[in-house]
């Protein structure tokens, strides 16, 4: 595998772009470039995605990664990352930074970077890495989860336009693969897929009949917000019923809906 800051040198050269308008262009000095292409530094983790799309790019051809390879391992570390998203998400940021460390500014790795770290309140780095990002990205659904990890962070810091104008870039769409999948396929594929949608669409509606209930109560229509939440909590109940279905989830929406649960009582009371 060839040497990053040579392949960087390389490709500046075919564009007989100097050393400086490289630089201004990533907003670091020519000095910086220097030592890159010499070999004795490296460039930041969050200006990979920049320097790939300023070179037309992807990371991977970047660092000459055989991309069925990079891939297949990449699908490894974000399984690995999963099973500890729900239990351990400092040991889910460990692993995908570990995997970021072998394949730098892989889209697929810190688009799970972003999510676990909005979840650590870790909001500066997140908005970092997702505005370079948005910004190089060829996945559109890696591109439109950053917008939607970046609202969140901008809301959490208090900057409630920015989330605004992050959430602008997001498509509204009124269907989903998994529900078209799902209406199509046959057999196994359209049992994964109505399974997988089940439980986002029940995930979803549970949080927006929460979410009109608290804004409801907050408005002084008691009534209204607690019709609400009783439906949200008679649809949680319902789940109770239910089974997991051991190859796609580890647990039923009854079950993964514990904090849904107290928030509801709280907001009864």
């Amino acid at each position: 595998m060839i040497k990053l800051g040579e392949k960087i040198k390389s490709l500046r050269k075919e564009k007989n772009i100097s050393q400086e308008i490289f630089a201004n262009y990533l907003g670091v000095s020519f000095q910086a470039v220097s030592k890159w292409e010499n070999g004795n530094t490296m460039p930041d983790v969050t200006l990979i995605p920049a320097i790939a799309s300023f070179f037309g790019v992807s990371t991977d051809e970047l660092f000459d990664f055989n991309l069925y390879e990079v891939e297949k391992n990449v699908e490894t570390i974000v399984d690995e990352y999963s099973k500890h998203w729900d239990t351990d998400k400092a040991k889910a940021e460990q692993v995908i930074r570990d995997g970021l460390k072998k394949y730098p500014g892989n889209d697929i790795l810190l688009n799970c970077l972003i999510g676990v770290i909005s979840e650590l309140g870790k909001n500066d780095e997140v908005i970092t890495i997702g505005k370079a990002l948005v910004e190089s990205t060829k996945y559109d659904d890696v591109r439109f989860d950053a917008y939607r990890i970046m609202a969140e962070a901008y809301k959490a810091i208090g900057e409630y336009q920015l989330s605004k104008d992050a959430i602008e870039h997001i498509p509204e769409i009124y269907f989903s693969k998994l529900g078209v999948a799902a209406h199509l396929l046959d057999g196994e594929e359209m049992y994964e897929a109505a399974q997988k949608q089940k439980n986002i669409s029940a995930d979803d509606l549970i949080d927006m009949l929460i979410i009109i209930g608290k804004h409801l109560k907050e408005n002084g229509e008691i009534e209204k917000a607690n019709t609400q939440l009783k439906i949200a909590q008679k649809i949680i109940d319902a789940f109770e019923e239910d089974f997991v279905e051991t190859k796609y989830f580890k647990s039923t929406i009854y079950e993964s809906t514990i904090e849904q649960r107290k928030e509801i009582e709280q907001l009864l009371n």
